[in-house]
């Protein structure tokens, strides 16, 4: 009776363990995949049966069966390679079983036996790293392109291989050697975007620190060539480092998606065409694969040209902006992503831009409309901050003199504000749930009176009150105040109305 192999499956940024079994017997050669295989682990038979002939050893004349366990969970792709091999190989006792207990394993085999990489590599590991934790120590083979990908989880007993003979090396040895030492990424060199690049715009330069503190959707609405776009690309070098645990869970959503990841550690930045679909803005795919909202999980979404964005993907993403997670259903599974984003969104206030100039405009009003109604109530009332970005004032664009200086004065203020918030309740005033509004967003008595007399007359929405609340609390922690006072409460209505 031969050990199950150990391997784990992809289901969104979850790696789910999964064992595989085989069994040989005499009989007509033949190679028989049962377990939700899909034709890409299906494939693995003529991959598996040249990698171990290549290597120099005998794949079995006979029947052989290999089971993926659990049968109702969905294999994808082939990351089930190498634990089919050692499967075999131990099954047909060519290769020893002792340590197979105490290893998983992880690769795509090519037919001349080399490890190939696969994805979510780090998610497995991540997983590892939990079940170590739990006292459970297992290691990790896969292929040696991962080391690099995977030297943040430097607390990973991890053994690479480059060929599956380096595995079956492993697997001869008397006791196991020591774990791979990892090497270390250097520290991200990322040039910050300068905040004084862009000229004038005082108003909305204030709000975009407000969004920074508080981790606050901002929507921006100017005619073209007013600096909306460089505000937006800026946003990101003002916002506090990612801590440990955040760098982690965009190393594990990068895992698993095709687009190269940013540096360890370095906030991700997502642009997509206001051409994208519903798919790559939420997900989407077989097997299914992150979108957008995900890829700009602990990091940035800006969305330029908003009204052209289609309005199925911008209606999509209403649950992800109040949830931070966002569940992709299918028949067979329903996969779960991230999706803790702050958005950043830009829009022209006409068709043709110019709305406020009535020399250079001809939009009728119903066009206007129109242009505005293609972004609904629903969505709007889930963005905290809405500024006007009007054209720059010529003493602005021609000022010679610009204090640079100030951008890092201003990214101190922010992250002093964040953690205030952080040692207050944990997170950013921008997630606190309605319970949390009422313990930490206290208004004094004549903060509270203007905020009802201004629900009442703007017939604001609750979902609107609330957030107002938690704007002024963002605006007091800039301001190094414990109390929401008045002016923090005028601050944040200027923000929304």
């Amino acid at each position: 009776m031969s050990i199950p192999v150990r391997t784990r499956a992809q289901m969104g940024v979850d790696a789910p363990p999964v064992l595989v079994e085989a069994h040989f017997q005499t009989g007509t050669p033949s190679f028989t995949l049962v377990g939700m295989a899909q034709k890409a682990v299906r494939e693995a038979r003529d991959r598996v049966r040249s990698a171990i002939k290549n290597v120099g050893f005998k794949y079995p004349q006979g029947r052989v069966v290999v089971n993926l366990a659990p049968a109702d969970l969905a294999k994808h792709g082939g990351r089930y390679d190498l634990a089919i091999a050692v499967a075999i190989l131990t099954a047909t006792e060519q290769v020893d079983s002792r340590h197979l207990p105490r290893l998983e394993f992880l690769g795509e085999l090519s037919l001349y036996g080399e490890l190939r990489p696969v994805r979510g590599a780090f998610c497995a590991a991540a997983k590892l790293r939990a079940a170590a934790e739990d006292g459970r120590g297992v290691r990790l083979v896969v292929p040696s392109a991962h080391r690099l990908e995977l030297a943040p989880l430097a607390d990973v007993a991890v053994h690479p291989a480059a060929t599956l003979l380096d595995v079956v090396r492993l697997l001869q040895a008397e006791a196991l050697p020591p774990p791979a030492t990892l090497p270390q990424p250097a520290p991200p060199r990322r040039r910050h975007l300068a905040l004084s690049d862009v000229r004038g715009q005082a108003h909305a330069k204030r709000a975009l620190a407000v969004a920074a503190a508080g981790a606050h959707h901002m929507l921006m609405t100017g005619p073209p060539g007013t600096g909306k776009t460089m505000l937006a690309r800026r946003l990101a070098a003002l916002l506090p480092p990612l801590t440990n645990a955040e760098a982690i869970d965009v190393a594990n959503v990068y895992s698993v998606s095709s687009r190269p990841p940013p540096p360890f550690g370095v906030r991700p930045y997502c642009d997509p065409h206001h051409t994208a679909s519903a798919a790559a803005m939420v997900g989407g795919g077989n097997p299914v694969a992150p979108g957008e909202v995900t890829l700009a999980h602990c990091g940035v979404l800006f969305l330029d040209e908003l009204p052209e964005f289609q309005r199925d993907v911008l209606e999509a993403l209403r649950e992800p902006l109040e949830a931070n997670t966002i569940a992709i259903a299918r028949v067979q599974q329903t996969v779960r992503f991230p999706a803790g984003f702050q958005l950043i969104a830009a829009m022209n206030p006409c068709p043709a831009g110019y709305v406020c100039d009535e020399a250079r405009c001809r939009c009728t009003p119903q066009q206007v409309r129109q242009y505005r109604g293609r972004v609904s109530g629903p969505l709007l009332d889930r963005i905290d901050i809405r500024v006007e970005v009007g054209p720059v004032s010529d003493a602005d664009l021609w000022e010679t003199k610009v204090r640079a200086g100030d951008d890092d004065a201003l990214r101190d203020a922010i992250a002093s504000a964040r953690a205030r918030q952080v040692r207050r309740c944990g997170k950013a005033s921008a997630a606190l749930t309605a319970a949390e509004v009422d313990a930490f967003c206290v208004l004094d008595g004549d903060a509270r009176t203007l905020l009802r007399r201004a629900a009442k007359r703007f017939r604001l929405s609750a979902r609107a009150v609330h957030r107002l609340r938690k704007v002024a609390r963002t605006v007091a922690d800039l301001a190094g105040a414990e109390d929401i006072a008045t002016a923090h409460v005028a601050e944040a209505l200027g923000y929304r109305t």
